[in-house]
């Protein structure tokens, strides 16, 4: 990519405006006459969602939610995770896997509480610095969410987390804290709701004077997807670079703010030179690529287990499934299973009976019948 500034002095105002939000669900508007792509981010935190809508689209693999990762207290594996992870999104043609999540179990009627780590803040900031540091080095960028306080399931995108400085600090704030100062990730997620009166998306406090000012930030703020984004000058002042996933907010509505002067063009200036710069780390890094999304594994399996004990099950054919040799598109943790059937779900059960004192992670999916799971 040319010189980012030479970029910048070379946009029109029109031009600028338009990167300031996505189009097409997952993808950030290109500018075709100057070579500037756009940038594909896909779903996470679990696997790598892909184009296709929210319920279309290739196959993709299916990893442990977060709380179950959380549940081995092992960084190591979380980091592993994370690998597999950034060749999954790299698969689906994306350069930002939305996630980790690191909001707080608050309580245990969070709807989104599977995706989260912990309900402590230590944990879950140890489990993100693991995770992204798996997913961006192997160079797929991280979205670090829902920043924040976004940990209560009644009126989820509009409610306000009335929440004094200190404890926002100590549980709440933690683990972005941490994952911005020891892995830099290279966005971070605007929640939905009101934190103390103000939406996240246009919190100047939460989103300039402590993010960026005081743990030094350098990345892309984007916005939660539809309902994140509350207003436009607003937003964008507060230093919220990107709406997710189309223009509701901003387009001719943002145009029309900078020609009422309620926006500066030194301000959009400064949300586009981020966004180049998340441009510029993906394609540098072999983030650019818009290939064809493939499926998960070489013939898109139905049936992948990850068992980390000292018990396995066998392969189809015998193959001892505990050494690896059964590895194929990942070999994730050393163990994964691509295009393999375990042998029967009995084997599973005898793995399970015989090593549960010491088993840490289980993870299961497939298509069940009645002569067992495949």
């Amino acid at each position: 990519m040319p010189d980012i500034e030479e970029l910048l002095r070379q946009m029109t105002v029109q031009e600028k405006v338009a990167m300031l939000a996505g189009t097409d669900d997952w993808y950030t508007v290109p500018v075709e006459r100057l070579g500037i792509p756009s940038l594909k981010m896909s779903d996470g935190p679990n696997g790598a969602r892909g184009a296709g809508g929210f319920t279309a689209g290739v196959k993709a693999a299916c990893f442990p939610a977060g709380i179950s990762l959380a549940s081995t207290w092992n960084s190591d594996l979380v980091a592993r995770v994370g690998q597999a992870l950034a060749r999954e999104a790299k698969m689906k043609g994306a350069q930002v896997l939305l996630g980790p999540t690191v909001n707080i179990q608050r309580s245990p009627l969070g709807g989104r509480n599977f995706e989260c780590f912990s309900e402590d803040p230590y944990l879950s900031a140890r489990l993100a610095v693991a995770y992204i540091t798996g997913l961006q080095e192997e160079g797929v960028g991280a979205s670090v969410k829902h920043y924040v306080c976004n940990d209560e399931e009644f009126e989820r995108f509009s409610i306000s987390s009335e929440i004094r400085e200190r404890v926002m600090r100590e549980i709440y704030l933690l683990p972005f804290q941490v994952a911005v100062r020891e892995v830099k990730p290279w966005t971070i997620m605007a929640a939905y709701n009101l934190v103390n009166g103000i939406a996240a998306s246009e919190h100047a406090y939460l989103l300039t004077d402590i993010l960026r000012d005081e743990w030094g930030f350098d990345g892309v703020v984007m916005s939660d997807w539809f309902f994140s984004v509350k207003s436009t000058a607003a937003s964008v002042n507060a230093g919220l670079d990107l709406e997710m996933p189309s223009a509701q907010w901003r387009g001719q509505k943002l145009l029309d703010a900078v020609e009422r002067g309620e926006v500066t063009e030194a301000t959009v200036n400064t949300s586009v030179r981020r966004l180049l710069q998340l441009s510029d780390s993906g394609s540098g890094r072999g983030g650019y690529r818009p290939a064809q999304e493939r499926a998960a594994g070489p013939a898109a399996p139905t049936h992948t287990a990850l068992l980390d004990s000292g018990h396995w099950p066998q392969c189809a054919g015998g193959a001892d499934y505990g050494r690896g040799q059964c590895s194929g598109e990942h070999a994730l943790c050393d163990y994964a299973l691509r295009g393999h059937r375990v042998e029967g779900w009995r084997s599973c059960q005898r793995a399970l009976r015989t090593g549960l004192y010491q088993l840490q992670v289980v993870a299961l999916a497939g298509k069940r019948t009645n002569s067992g799971w495949h």
